[in-house]
């Protein structure tokens, strides 16, 4: 049994007990019957209005509890929808009191939920705001009237944090194209001077727009003025070349160079206004000195005219060069002239540079060539015969190579150019050609004159000579003589070649060299070896060891006669 209703039960006991007591106290006073029942009424009446009054109180509490479980029940469906949650499960197991203690714990904390999400989109959409009018941005799509979800505050922080992280890019940009402007226009010598190149030098960073139009503008400022600088700068330049080429044509002493030396590395406006103002002192001493100007400049160009290797024809196309009234038109057509010259040689500088070395190739090859015909070479102990010859192997060697390779560029450049690349008047691959051709008959000319020249000596000496049988009896076979030349035309220009002394052996390198020219005989030969000099013996060593098979096979087939006039030469000599 419950505590309450034991209470209960003794409260009847006790109303008993004292309905029992007032009946007592009735008897003894003598209370009558009709007196004794209203007084009983008064007490019934009395206890029942107390208890109904009790009954009425807990029947508002109950009331009450009820009232408060619906309300709470309301407003926490309507919050589910707002917050966008789960309906809120009751514990229908639990009384009046707890369910609506439960519903109102809930309650309160989904209203500060909603309250704390009311909040963060507040805050969201104040720095969405401030960033999208910075960026010029459309702002993030969101209801403010209504509680956002979770999910619409996530997209929405990440959405905050990914214009924070563009708006700090943006400003980066901002700030290196902003110290760029101020120093080109530092460069410039300028001053800011629309609305937008004041916000940028002279506003305060933070409240700049960083829209990307503002800095695709702050681009095409910052180009402009590049472009600007870049100008100053190559205005600046060609007025410093044309100084320095001013200078060294009229030959400006170094105290008045060095006047101007503080402008001769920046480019500002002051910079180029004076190198401006410099040149246009220059120009009017030039004019006072046209003369000599003009005949510099003359030099210039035939430097210039041997670097692009010009034919006698493209070199009297230029009708003024020759022209001695000197006039400032005069000296118009000759830097108009100089200066085509330099960018026709830029243009083909690496052609010119490999034409140019074929042709010292080509002329250290035909100097050794020369070089081969002297016979006292043999005699120079310095190694010099080794280091010539080597040379030589390498320049017929590395000649042809440098040919094709030229002749490969060549073909390229025509190509590019839709036109011939000329050395001299002539197309260079014809130039080599020729070059080639005309060594070619002059060797063929010197074998040719070797061979003429053999055949008068051997008449010359038949007349003197002894008989055939005398030479047979002592030396026991026949002597051939090597053929007697002279020197090549390209030879006889350096003068007379000396020659061994009478009386002193050849060298040994000759003997080596010539050995070739010395038929073997059957008898002792050691006194054949000296051989008198004569005055036509300056011929070429390797001439004649390179004709000198040729002769063998001739004088073979010879007559009689020849052969005899051979040994009594060989006698005489002896």
């Amino acid at each position: 049994m419950r505590k309450s209703e034991v209470i209960a039960a003794e409260s009847v006991a006790c109303l008993s007990k004292a309905l029992c007591h007032l009946k007592d106290i009735w008897e003894e006073i003598g209370i009558p019957e009709d007196q004794r029942l209203e007084r009983t009424n008064v007490v019934k009446n009395h206890v029942k209005s107390l208890l109904d009054m009790m009954i009425a109180e807990e029947e508002s509490l109950r009331k009450r509890l009820t009232a408060s479980i619906e309300k709470c029940q309301n407003e926490l469906s309507k919050l589910c929808l707002e917050l966008q949650l789960p309906p809120f499960q009751e514990d229908r197991s639990s009384t009046m009191l707890q369910q609506e203690k439960d519903l109102r714990t809930h309650l309160e904390v989904m209203l500060k939920e909603k309250n704390q999400r009311t909040q963060a989109l507040k805050a969201f959409t104040e720095q969405d705001q401030d960033l999208c009018d910075l960026l010029c941005f459309q702002p993030f799509s969101i209801s403010a009237d209504s509680v956002p979800s979770l999910e619409q505050l996530e997209k929405f922080r990440q959405h905050i944090s990914s214009l924070t992280a563009e708006k700090e890019r943006r400003r980066k940009v901002f700030v290196t194209l902003k110290k760029q402007i101020i120093l080109c226009m530092d460069d410039l010598d300028q001053l800011p001077e629309t609305s937008f190149e004041k916000d940028v030098v002279c506003e305060d960073e933070e409240s700049f727009c960083l829209s990307k139009e503002n800095l695709d503008s702050l681009k095409v400022l910052l180009h402009q003025l590049e472009s600007r600088k870049a100008e100053n700068e190559r205005v600046c330049g060609s007025y410093r070349e044309k100084m320095h080429e001013l200078w060294e044509r009229l030959q400006i002493p170094q105290e008045e160079r060095e006047a101007i030396s503080e402008h001769m590395t920046l480019s500002k406006k002051r910079n180029m206004e004076a190198l401006q103002a410099e040149v246009k002192r220059l120009e009017e001493l030039k004019l006072k000195s046209i003369q000599n100007v003009t005949e510099a400049i003359r030099n210039e160009i035939a430097v210039f005219w041997d670097k692009c290797f010009y034919s006698t024809d493209q070199r009297q196309a230029f009708v003024p060069y020759y022209d001695d009234d000197f006039s400032e038109e005069l000296l118009s057509l000759h830097d108009a002239e100089i200066v085509q010259l330099k960018q026709y040689y830029e243009d083909h500088k690496d052609l010119f540079e490999g034409v140019h070395n074929w042709e010292e190739s080509w002329r250290l090859f035909l100097e050794l060539e020369e070089k081969a015909k002297d016979p006292t070479r043999f005699t120079n102990r310095g190694g010099n015969l080794l280091k010539e010859e080597k040379q030589r192997a390498d320049l017929v060697k590395g000649l042809p190579k440098l040919e094709k390779k030229l002749k490969a560029e060549i073909e390229q450049w025509e190509h590019e150019q839709n036109r011939e690349f000329q050395v001299n008047g002539q197309k260079f691959m014809q130039f080599v050609t020729d070059q080639w051709e005309t060594y070619r008959l002059e060797k063929e000319r010197e074998k040719q004159d070797i061979n003429s020249l053999a055949f008068p000596q051997l008449n010359a000496t038949s007349s003197t000579g002894t008989s055939n049988s005398t030479i047979r009896s002592v030396f026991g076979g026949t002597v051939c003589h090597s053929p007697i030349l002279r020197p090549p035309i390209s030879a006889s220009k350096q003068g007379n070649v000396k020659t061994p002394d009478h009386g002193k052996p050849p060298h040994q390198g000759l003997l080596e060299c010539n050995k070739e020219n010395i038929c073997h005989l059957t008898g002792g030969v050691a006194g054949m070896t000296k051989v008198q000099a004569s005055p036509l013996r300056n011929f070429s060593i390797n001439s004649v060891a390179g004709t000198y098979s040729e002769f063998q096979v001739n004088s073979s087939s010879s007559s009689p006669s020849v052969t005899h006039s051979l040994v009594k030469e060989s006698k005489s000599l002896n």
